[in-house]
């Protein structure tokens, strides 16, 4: 056994891409540190989860080749190497002093190694404030460790221009005890020692990068002199698969190293070898041109089953969406394609009344404009897209179907003013952001977009024998300030709103509708104010809130028709989290909606006693409700995520939601899970969930006299099993079935002399499907996914009725796109799509059936009028349109100048021109039909600066 004494063996250092430090620099001994990158961009490491790179590192040797200089017992730390950032960009904390910690006496006896990684709080001043343990090891290390680093000291974090900023970092110190080697056996020549290994990674994802080239050039030591020579530098090495380099046999001293690799930027830093040491690193290269990013330490698997993220790379550039990027959900699997120009989501089967979207964590009525040509929220403030299909967390509730939860981003934090602007053949968008004067660590962004695509949309109207009183138009806003009130806190506040309308004169009403003329109007809007906190309160508690004052307004009309929904409310969550032990975290949190609505409709009524049945809607007698009240829907969750071993979690849930309107209590029990069957890489992974999910009845359903009081709100049993694999270290499939089981549907039907229904619920459904996903991560180059889904959706209104599928069925839909860098500037992007057509309720039978007799009339003749009545030819929704398919092209290109940069795109639609069905057409008695054709081949043009 050979004797083994206390000694620095191995250092590990985990290092970004940062400028080459200047060999004058400060040769003050550098101390041990490990930073969390998310330091040096702000001192708010809440923004980013409070994650940091990690990684190790020695202290740098004394010049001429000394030994490492520790503590009593041989413990070492992990230092950063001094680095000088340009100027315009933040700094992290750089230590100014070496404080070893003693090796516990009891540990070296025992022969014990460790490390313990320290979470510090650096003031402004450079003082380390508090310290906790992060990464506990016993034996008496974590106190030996807490002791010595109250002794630190350190140069502050300062922002781009310059100001000490406080920041939250790690630290880790290592307590090993080195062995000699053992002699080789005889015969056998030494092997060499390596010096220098590591990797090389992407920042960002943390994929290895092979063929990067590694090369080293040893440094002179100043007490040397100027000129004086070094040992000649070792060849470059190019990384493996793997990303994994080594240098062998390297004398002690300082050495330069410097990765290269094709799209990334270089990285040049100084790293110091003592004699014995083995140096174990980890460097990671930016992407050109993306500047610096936060990446977290690890990625926390999903609370859900699935959970689909669009990433920054993606967000903009999938073809056939103009760039926005909330029209790239219609892209993932379980999406369907909405009707023509329909601004819906449709996932797994659901309706769009079931399917919930949050901005920031409030809620917002609409995602889409007017005819789905663009989101409510610009691409520019976005930070990340989350899309749940299914058995989603209980801290979601109050819906059935799906969640997408958008996050807005943080505004620039260089202390510079930055903006943009963009103009296409839709809309015109414009974004300003930086810092406000005069407060200390608070940024704003302001952004506004207009359409005008009633300029060419209103002459086509007109042209078809409308008369344009208001030309469709849209607009939204946003206000966005941002500060920090702790190191470990965010504050911010959110003003954002959407308005929609559209308003014709109907000169000739239609046939068989002779009372409808006049203005046809639409209108919505809504307005959120909205504060939210985020607070690390320590390295085991987290708080988030979320508080909302909104306003909707829904307005339609018709000639004397009308509906006008207004509702006022405040809406908020709050959710703590604990990790228990490492593998256990607790959320809990309260989840508050309530407000006031007003309701007014006016509406045709029932026939009258002894008119025929055939009478055309328009003409019957007027009726009109109103109605307005309160409503009040609290609601409370809990989870546990367990880890019971580093390759599983599961995720067992509970909500309680309370709705005043019907006085009901609902309960929703959840759970889901996952299993690294192959953990690592190539990973293979499976997870399964099951859940309840409840979702209250409509307003105009549950309110009297428009509603019934007593309806209970609907509920939906969601089953879900799948699996995950890589394929490589880009590419990953996943696959998943579901089964949907809905209860208690609410189905209306006529009340006698009344224009209201009679809501029961008394119907019930069931959604069948798989989802299946090809996917290659974003890369410097390209990125892009083929999705395809398989499902079938039906309801029974009614107990005893036949089984049929629901408007929004598609039974296939298949989604293929990807986008590549060419390269100066240039980028081209494709997209395909075949989807099943939409299903129709016909009232003349096809012509291609064999049993089709195409003189037959499916309508009553209303002689008052002179018109027709249609009588569905067959039952409801029988019918589908022929399939749909479209491919959409775009092109990018990007000049880049000193200061601003300016871009230009081309994104066509439907390039082939294929004339979709979307609907069918009917002549004045319905003898005769034809299909009504979606939106030709449609070009748009943009261009945008920014600075």
């Amino acid at each position: 056994m050979t004797a083994k004494e206390p000694s620095a063996s191995i250092r590990i250092d985990d290092r970004r891409a940062r400028p080459r430090p200047s060999a004058r620099g400060d040769r003050r001994p550098a101390a041990a540190v490990l930073v969390s990158l998310l330091a040096a961009l702000s001192p708010s490491p809440a923004r980013a989860q409070q994650q940091g790179q990690e990684g190790q590192a020695a202290p740098q040797a004394p010049e001429g080749g000394a030994a490492v200089p520790r503590g009593p017992g041989g413990a070492i730390v992990t230092p950063p190497a001094s680095t000088a950032a340009p100027t315009g960009k933040a700094t992290p904390p750089r230590a100014l002093n070496y404080t070893p910690p003693e090796y516990p006496p009891e540990a070296e006896k025992q022969g014990r190694e460790a490390s313990v990684t320290l979470q510090l709080d650096v003031d402004r001043d450079g003082r380390v404030k508090h310290a906790v343990v992060v990464e506990s090891a016993g034996h008496g290390f974590d106190e030996s460790a807490l002791a010595a680093a109250q002794k630190l000291e350190f140069e502050p974090a300062r922002r781009a221009d310059g100001t000490p900023a406080p920041a939250r970092i790690l630290y880790r110190y290592s307590f090993t005890l080195k062995a000699a080697p053992p002699p080789p056996a005889a015969g056998e020549p030494a092997k060499p020692a390596e010096s220098l290994r590591g990797t090389v990674l992407a920042s960002g994802g943390d994929v290895p990068l092979a063929g990067a080239t590694v090369s080293v050039a040893r440094v002179a030591s100043a007490g040397a002199g100027s000129g004086t020579a070094t040992a000649a530098a070792p060849p470059a090495l190019t990384t493996d698969e793997g990303g994994a380099f080594a240098f062998a046999d390297l004398p002690p001293g300082r050495y330069q190293v410097t990765i290269a690799a094709p799209g990334f930027e270089p990285l040049s830093v100084e790293e110091a070898l003592a004699p014995g040491e083995q140096l174990e690193v980890k460097y990671r290269l930016l992407p050109q041109g993306d500047g610096l990013e936060v990446t977290v330490r690890g990625t926390r698997p999903p609370r859900e089953v699935t959970k689909r993220t669009i990433e920054q790379r993606e967000i903009n550039r999938i073809p056939g969406t103009n760039g926005d990027a909330l029209r790239s959900l219609q892209n993932l699997p379980g999406v369907a394609r909405p009707p023509a120009i329909a601004g819906l989501l449709i996932v797994r089967g659901s309706g769009p009344q079931d399917t919930q979207t949050f901005v920031d964590g409030t809620q917002v009525p609409l995602i889409y404009h007017f005819g789905g040509l663009s989101s409510v929220v610009p691409t520019e403030m976005l930070d990340r897209i989350d899309f749940y299909p299914g058995n989603f967390s209980a801290k979601y509730g109050r819906v059935q179907g799906g969640i997408v939860d958008v996050a807005l981003r943080s505004p620039n934090e260089d202390g510079k003013l930055h903006g943009l602007a963009q103009m296409d053949l839709i809309d015109a968008r414009v974004l300003l952001e930086g810092p406000v004067p005069f407060l200390d660590n608070t940024r704003f962004m302001v952004a506004g977009r207009r359409s005008y695509i009633g300029e060419s949309f209103g002459p086509v109207l007109e042209a078809a024998g409308a008369g344009v009183t208001q030309a469709p138009v849209y607009y939204d806003y946003q206000v966005l300030l941002e500060t920090e009130p702790t190191p470990s806190a965010r504050l911010r506040l959110t003003f954002f709103g959407s308005d929609d309308a559209l308003e014709l004169l109907l000169s000739d009403p239609a046939p068989n509708e002779p009372a409808l003329s006049g203005n046809v109007g639409l209108h919505t809007a809504f307005q959120r104010l909205q504060v939210r906190y985020d607070h690390e309160l320590t390295d085991k508690d987290r708080l988030d809130g979320v508080l909302a004052l909104a306003r909707d307004d829904a307005d339609f009309g018709i000639g004397p028709i009308y509906f006008q929904l207004d509702l006022k409310t405040i809406s908020g969550r709050l959710e703590y989290a604990r990790r228990i032990s490492k593998g256990t975290v607790f959320n809990a949190g309260l989840d508050v909606f309530a407000g006031l609505y007003a309701v007014n409709l006016r509406a045709p009524g029932p026939n009258r006693p002894g008119e025929p049945p055939n009478q055309p809607f328009s003409t019957r007698t007027l009726q009109e409700v109103s109605r307005d009240g309160e409503f009040f829907y609290p609601a409370a969750y809990a989870e546990l995520e367990l880890a019971p071993t580093p390759r599983a979690k599961i995720v067992p849930g509970l909500r309680v939601d309370y709705q005043d309107l019907n006085q009901q209590v609902t309960v929703s029990p959840r759970v889901n899970g996952r299993f690294d069957v192959v953990p690592g890489f190539p990973r293979t992974t499976v997870k399964g969930g099951l859940g309840v999910f409840h979702q209250p009845p409509q307003f105009q359903e549950v309110i009297p006299p428009l509603g019934n009081p007593g309806l209970k709100s609907t509920r939906a049993l969601h089953y879900a099993v799948g699996v995950e694999q890589e394929l490589t270290r880009h590419i990953e499939a996943s696959a998943e079935g579901f089964y949907k089981q809905l209860d208690e549907l609410v189905v209306g039907v006529n009340r006698p002399g009344t224009i209201q229904l009679d809501y029961q619920n008394v119907g019930s459904g069931r959604v069948i499907g798989g989802e299946f996903l090809l996917k290659y991560k974003p890369d410097d180059r390209f990125f892009g996914w083929a999705a395809y889904t398989l499902s079938r959706s039906t309801r029974v209104p009614e107990p005893g009725e036949p089984e049929r599928l629901v408007p929004f069925d598609q039974t296939h839909i298949l989604t293929v796109l990807g986008s590549y860098r060419l390269g100066d500037g240039w980028e081209f992007g494709a997209r395909f799509r075949l989807v099943s057509g939409n299903l129709v309720t016909p009232n003349v039978c096809n012509v291609n059936e064999q049993s089709c007799d195409p003189y037959r009339t499916n309508a009553l003749f209303y002689a008052p009028t002179g018109t027709y009545t249609p009588i569905p030819f067959s039952g409801p929704n029988s019918e589908r349109l022929p399939a749909f398919h479209q491919l959409d092209l775009r092109l990018d290109k990007t000049w880049k100048f000193k200061t601003w940069r300016l871009a230009a795109y081309l994104d066509v639609q439907n390039v082939y021109n294929n004339a979709n069905s979307e609907a069918i057409q009917y002549n004045y008695n319905y003898t005769a039909r034809q299909y009504v054709t979606g939106l030709p081949i449609l070009p748009s043009f943009g261009m945008r600066g920014e600075f």
